[in-house]
């Protein structure tokens, strides 16, 4: 019989000289010119050498070796080659931290996967510096099946009562990154930044952490006045804004604006689905007063852009803050491009009968539920056509 247990603790701590130092049974201590040492296992199975590591000493220690090389003669008895079921485990562990991925990986997946749907380039601009601001030092680099409701409450907490807006877009963009891990096999279970029947109940609702801001709008009452003062303002960026003004729409509507969407002879403007906010294309009737300003354009249009409102720099739509500038120009810090859409609809409801629908139709938003949307197919287009022109009227 071979013996085994030759080694002591202590000759296993004071050997220095390098080489295979034997245990018995198999069992080998190997110390390298360095002075490292570590255990070493020699075994047969189907008359086959074989060698093994077993670890390094003293982190395993004599004990462990004799432990460990026990269970691999153990294998050997019963059949089983105890190198080949280590590699196996090797292999499943390789699979399973294949499979993975941080959130910060989801994250970056997901907004390539849905850039070309998003209208406008900076929204996944917006997506990636949201995630990476307030989520990305928090759980950026945890793996993503193993966030919980935890650790989407520190994410939130810090900005829920502060940043109201910010917040809730934060959520939102959460939400979706991790059900996208979850159809994508990376996670399982409920989405923890689930909001209704889940954070409801640990955080309060935006409407009641803040009030909605709006945006800064010029009285409807002071409108000409206004007007008249803007249209002694030179250059393409108060055109853009006068004709802003004058159709209701959104300054990005304005700003990408082409010729071939003008129906002169109908007096009509069709903005494409793909332009719009929700969507859908949207035909806009145009009062006396913006026929006039488009008429004054088309004798100045560039042949190298199809753009109605060009840069005069690169020919190229204007930027965002083209339209604004020109209120600061002025000295018209108290109010916003946008705001104009206010002002309108202030101005249809307090100044004329036209239905609030219609005012609604006006400025592309939803109108009633899904069951109303479904019986009215028509978009009022004549009748806004003269509400158009009365506000037109009411403003020049």
């Amino acid at each position: 019989m071979v013996k085994a247990n030759k080694l002591t603790q202590l000759q296993a701590t004071r050997l220095k000289e390098p080489g295979l130092h034997g245990d018995g049974a198999g069992l080998w201590l190997k110390v390298t010119e360095g002075g490292s040492k570590s255990w070493i296992l020699r075994y047969a199975f189907n008359g086959r050498e074989r060698w093994t590591g077993l670890g390094p000493y003293p982190e395993v220690s004599l004990a462990d070796a004799r432990d460990k090389a026990m269970a691999w003669r153990r294998q050997v008895r019963q059949g089983i080659d105890p190198m080949q079921v280590k590699h196996q485990a090797a292999a499943v562990a390789r699979a399973e931290q294949a499979k993975t991925i941080t959130f910060d990986s989801c994250a970056e997946r997901y907004i390539e996967s849905h850039r070309s749907g998003w209208k406008n380039a900076k929204h996944a601009d917006q997506w990636t510096n949201t995630l990476q601001t307030y989520a990305a030092p928090i759980i950026g680099k945890m793996d993503v099946a193993l966030i919980e409701t935890a650790h989407i409450m520190r994410v939130l907490e810090p900005v829920w009562h502060t940043k109201a807006e910010t917040a809730s877009r934060l959520r939102g963009r959460l939400e979706a990154v991790l059900d996208w891990a979850t159809v994508h096999r990376y996670r399982t279970g409920d989405n923890p930044a689930r909001w209704k029947g889940h954070l409801d109940a640990l955080l309060p609702a935006r409407s009641k952490v803040a009030k909605s801001k709006h945006f800064a709008a010029l009285p409807w009452r002071d409108m000409k006045p206004f007007m008249a003062e803007l249209r002694q303002q030179s250059g393409i960026g108060a055109l853009a804004l006068q004709f802003t003004i004058l159709t209701a729409a959104r300054s990005g509507e304005v700003r990408g604006m082409a010729w071939y969407e003008v129906d002169f002879e109908h007096k009509l403007w069709t903005v494409p689905g793909e332009r719009m906010k929700a969507g859908k294309e949207h035909r806009v009737p145009l009062s006396d007063a913006a026929m006039q300003l488009l008429e004054s354009l088309k004798d100045t249009k560039l042949a190298d852009t199809d753009i109605v409102f060009p840069s005069t720099r690169d020919h190229k739509p204007l930027s965002d803050m083209t339209l604004t500038a020109v209120l600061r120009r002025m000295k018209r810090d108290d109010i916003t491009v946008h705001g104009f859409r206010s002002s309108f609809r202030d101005w249809a409801a307090e100044a004329t009968d036209y239905p609030q629908e219609m005012a609604e139709m006006a400025l592309a938003h939803i109108v009633g539920n899904k069951v109303e949307a479904a019986y009215r197919r028509g978009d009022m287009l004549e009748k806004r056509r003269a509400m158009m022109q009365a506000w037109a009227e009411h403003s020049l």
